[in-house]
């Protein structure tokens, strides 16, 4: 279940939310009767909708990016997003961008070797340089060295450049929101757990050094 409180139907503002709710629940509630035409269990409309600005702020972003003023290539774009789910460990983000890749006539093989890009020779040079760089912006916070930009400004306008990394970035807070909020494919439990040592473990086979009875030169 996601960690703040869902709206229903009933309480939803009037304006975005409603027209949201809608356009993706039709006449249902969506917090007693959850589900989208995608497979999702639509929480982040219905969390987000307690900030009713929030949503209409998200929802322009969404706008902005497919908006017919963009110039970026929209396959390029969707690489960046499906990178920056992947990278930052949102299943619910590299899911949905997977599907809007198919959308864009992207083959299965290309889609499915977005993970490990770098040793994929199914990318074009364009869109490797555009993989390199939404891993320096996802995974480096932003530290791009001065050849991977280089090599951007030789295919991409100043005007792309400042689009794609805008949405990059932008779903990259995406993906860490929905982890952090547990919501949609991202209410998983911690991956990285102990694993419990079997009854009796006497430590051999790893440094304990509060026991003293090893001598680890």
């Amino acid at each position: 279940m996601p960690r703040l409180r869902q709206v229903p139907r009933a309480e939803v503002d009037q304006g975005t939310g409603l027209r949201m709710y809608n356009l993706l629940f039709g006449d249902r509630d969506p917090v007693a009767e959850p589900g989208t035409a995608t497979g999702t269990p639509g929480d982040w409309w219905t969390v987000f909708a307690l900030v009713p600005d929030c949503l209409h702020h998200a929802c322009q972003g969404f706008g902005f990016y497919r908006s017919p003023n963009r110039k970026i290539d929209p396959v390029l774009r969707e690489l960046g997003q499906t990178r920056a789910g992947w990278n930052k460990g949102s299943q619910f983000v590299f899911s949905q961008h997977c599907k809007s890749l198919r959308g864009l006539n992207v083959s299965e093989e290309r889609i499915a070797a977005i993970p490990h890009w770098e040793v994929a020779d199914c990318f074009t040079e364009n869109e490797r340089a555009v993989l390199a760089y939404t891993d320096y912006l996802t995974l480096q916070n932003g530290r791009v060295p001065d050849p991977v930009f280089d090599r951007l400004k030789t295919f991409l306008s100043d005007e792309e450049i400042l689009e794609f990394t805008y949405i990059t970035c932008l779903y990259d807070m995406h993906a860490v929101m929905t982890r952090a909020l547990r919501l949609e494919y991202d209410d998983v439990d911690e991956r990285i757990v102990e694993i419990a040592a079997p009854e009796g473990d006497v430590g051999r086979d790893f440094l304990d050094t509060g026991r003293g009875d090893a001598d680890v030169r």
